[in-house]
């Protein structure tokens, strides 16, 4: 069993600013998912990217996160919804040679709908990582999750993708991904 993901996968996580969180339907259970997803990323050898909405106005990503995601990460400030109009991320994208993008935070209706459109555009797989997003209103988020599916995207739990990664029981981070999960409940 190979210990490396696949090559090309990066996680990003967008917007996931303190004072957006507070806005959103089930913020702290959006962030326990998304603190998930960015541990188990980290564990595995995922790189891990962050979008901020307009931080200089609405603040930095949740500390909790980056811990999380430890010195690899890269955090990328922006104005346009979709991360592909943060200025250095696309560029970001291409040395890493990002092939599947694993999308987790805020919000459904705007950010993750546009990144994912953009990105499917651009020939990347995508996987919304489905208990990892929220929204203010759980209808749009819905409607946007279905026309994501539509257009070719993957909706997939947080643990679904990373099991899927893992593999196997034999693999060496298994245990240590299933305390995370256990610890993420």
């Amino acid at each position: 069993m190979s210990e490396t993901p696949a090559a090309g996968v990066v996680l990003l996580v967008i917007d996931v600013q303190p004072t957006f969180l507070k806005a959103m339907q089930d913020g702290e259970g959006c962030l326990r998912r998304c603190l998930l997803a960015t541990s188990a990323a980290k564990l595995l050898g995922v790189p891990v990217l962050f979008t901020e909405q307009v931080p200089a106005k609405l603040g930095p990503t949740h500390p909790d996160l980056l811990l999380a995601a430890g010195e690899g990460r890269a955090v990328f400030g922006k104005t346009a919804f979709s991360a592909f109009g943060a200025p250095g991320l696309v560029e970001a994208f291409g040395k890493m040679q990002v092939s599947q993008l694993l999308i987790c935070g805020l919000e459904i209706p705007v950010c993750v709908t546009q990144t994912a459109m953009d990105a499917l555009r651009q020939g990347m797989g995508v996987t919304i990582l489905s208990d990892a997003v929220t929204g203010r209103r759980s209808a749009d988020g819905q409607t946007c999750l279905e026309a994501l599916r539509a257009a070719g995207a993957h909706i997939l739990p947080t643990e679904t993708v990373f099991y899927a990664m893992v593999g196997d029981a034999t693999h060496p981070q298994f245990r240590a991904f299933t305390e995370l999960v256990k610890q993420a409940a």
